[in-house]
């Protein structure tokens, strides 16, 4: 599904640090940042309600957003949110400015279609499980999808989807797909509830890998206040 335009209206803010941000917070409004596009890190405060409601729709964390500051209008990316652990209260959000000519990644929720119509969905005793439920993606802005439809209606019993198979909206691609057929990774496997349950009971080995540090290219978010 292609982006549609959503809007959120902030506006740009003086004071950082601590306090101000709880004095923020006090007056119903939320500290953010949005940096990235080769320009300086912006401080802005958006009305906590109307970013609230947003927040409830999946668009709000894979759609590109026109953030409105003061007036101007800038488009940018979700890239991180705290929440309070226990209130329904955001407490400081991180959004990255993108260019319409720079390709972007960005992870892209999947939704499941036609699975009760399948030969494994009406056969009894089978279970389809999603092993994904996201799939990070490159696009350029115009082309990012809010979701991308994968359609089960010819599963059968003892079928593995995997990444390959999922159908790209034009111009997305899937990069994991570039490194190699052990990154095609499944995504729906339709098995017999016997066989599932006969392979929850084995025992695992898991091997614990090293640990790797990796260092991310671009703009890196700047520190919170």
């Amino acid at each position: 599904m292609a982006n549609k335009e959503h809007k959120l209206v902030a506006a740009s803010r003086k004071d950082e640090g601590k306090g101000a941000s709880r004095r923020l917070r006090r007056s119903g409004h939320v500290p953010a940042i949005v940096y990235g596009g080769h320009k300086d890190p912006l401080s802005i405060q958006v009305e906590h309600n109307h970013l609230w409601i947003a927040s409830q729709n999946e668009w709000f964390y894979s759609a590109i957003l026109d953030l409105e500051v003061d007036g101007k209008v800038q488009k940018v990316l979700l890239r991180d949110m705290q929440r309070h652990p226990f209130k329904q209260q955001i407490l400081h959000m991180d959004f990255l400015r993108v260019s319409e000519n720079e390709t972007l990644r960005a992870s892209v929720p999947l939704h499941f279609v036609n699975q009760g119509i399948s030969p494994a969905g009406k056969s009894a005793g089978v279970v389809v499980t999603h092993e994904l439920n996201e799939v990070e993606v490159t696009c350029l802005p115009k082309d990012l999808p809010e979701f991308i439809e994968v359609d089960l209606a010819g599963l059968k019993v003892g079928d593995i989807m995997h990444l390959s198979e999922i159908k790209l909206p034009k111009g997305v691609t899937i990069p994991a797909l570039a490194h190699g057929k052990e990154h095609d990774l499944a995504i729906v496997i339709a098995k017999h509830a016997r066989v599932e349950a006969e392979e929850a009971a084995a025992p695992e080995s898991v091997e614990v890998p090293a640990a790797k540090v990796s260092k991310d290219a671009g703009d890196a978010a700047p520190k919170k206040k």
